[in-house]
């Protein structure tokens, strides 16, 4: 299997995904909320678009006109692979930096 690594758009969806079902512009308001990024809409879109490609979300059903995503099982895999590798690199360079 390959690994790919995703951009961090890429990943900021994934976390906001990974608390509730969004559709596009509340993943983007999310985003910026929590993270103070401001995606816009090509880079939002093709990160989904990516991301959907490659199985780690999917779009559900829904009556209104806005379509939700929802993080898959894969990944949800994914998406605590990548948080334990950030981790990881966060603890080592803590620990270089004498804050731990």
């Amino acid at each position: 299997m390959v690994k790919s690594k995703f951009s961090e758009p890429s990943l900021l969806i994934l976390i906001s995904l990974a608390e509730q079902d969004r559709h596009g512009y509340a993943i983007m308001e999310d985003i910026e909320e929590n993270y103070n990024i401001k995606l816009g809409p090509g880079t939002l879109y093709g990160a989904i678009s990516r991301l959907e490609k490659a199985g780690h979300i999917r779009a559900v059903e829904s009556l209104e006109r806005k379509k939700p995503y929802r993080l898959t099982e894969e990944g949800h895999a994914y998406l605590t692979e990548q948080i334990r590798e950030i981790q990881k690199v966060t603890n080592i360079g803590m620990k270089r930096l004498g804050i731990t």
